[in-house]
């Protein structure tokens, strides 16, 4: 699904900078939790999407539940950081209207979670207990939720009676191109999903 591999130099930023990385990690699975209840609200008519991303949404809160109380275990203070580029940056090109853009927003979220499942499977071995083994697996719930948000795709196009190949597996890897770009090109920002971080390479 993913277009790029995510570049060691972020891998290495990560691992010297777990604290800010846990920190933000809690920040992305409340946002993964609202994008979730926000899609359930924006399509109230399709009933399959509803239910499956009312689980998912609760299974984001317990995945946040469970940030909070290893950063209190591991003596990380929440606090408030500004957001990254990545979610804002994929959205700009999603399409404008229906039903593509139910579609697009069904690919966005499998492609979120396929990076976060990669990312994960990359610093679980790197970081010591107990943060990597609850990366480790948590890598096989964002693996189930990417494919989830797939399937939710091409459940959409069927119900317009679009081409599943045309409006989802042509447009999720024009979509794969653009999120390669967001996660390998230089980011002055540290975040969970950012870029390879500009200042390795100065």
């Amino acid at each position: 699904m993913l277009a790029a591999v995510t570049p060691q130099a972020w891998v290495d930023a990560a691992v010297d900078r777990w604290q800010e990385l846990l920190v933000d990690h809690a920040n992305c699975e409340k946002k993964a939790a609202s994008t979730a209840l926000a899609l359930l609200f924006a399509y109230p008519e399709d009933r399959r999407l509803g239910l499956a991303l009312a689980r998912l949404a609760r299974e984001e809160l317990r995945h946040f539940e469970q940030v909070q109380k290893l950063m209190a275990r591991l003596g990380v203070e929440p606090r408030r950081l500004s957001p990254g580029r990545y979610a804002a940056g994929l959205r700009r090109h999603l399409s404008a209207a229906d039903p593509q853009r139910k579609i697009d927003l069904m690919l966005c979220g499998a492609l979120i979670e396929a990076r976060s499942c990669e990312r994960f499977e990359l610093l679980a071995p790197r970081l010591p207990a107990p943060l990597g083994a609850f990366y480790a697996d948590l890598a096989e719930a964002e693996r189930r939720h990417g494919v989830l948000y797939l399937d939710l795709a091409e459940e959409a196009a069927r119900q317009a009676q679009q081409d599943v190949r045309q409006c989802v597996q042509e447009r999720l890897a024009r979509l794969a191109m653009e999120e390669a770009g967001l996660v390998t090109l230089p980011d002055q920002q540290f975040r969970f999903h950012s870029g390879a971080p500009a200042w390795a390479a100065a």
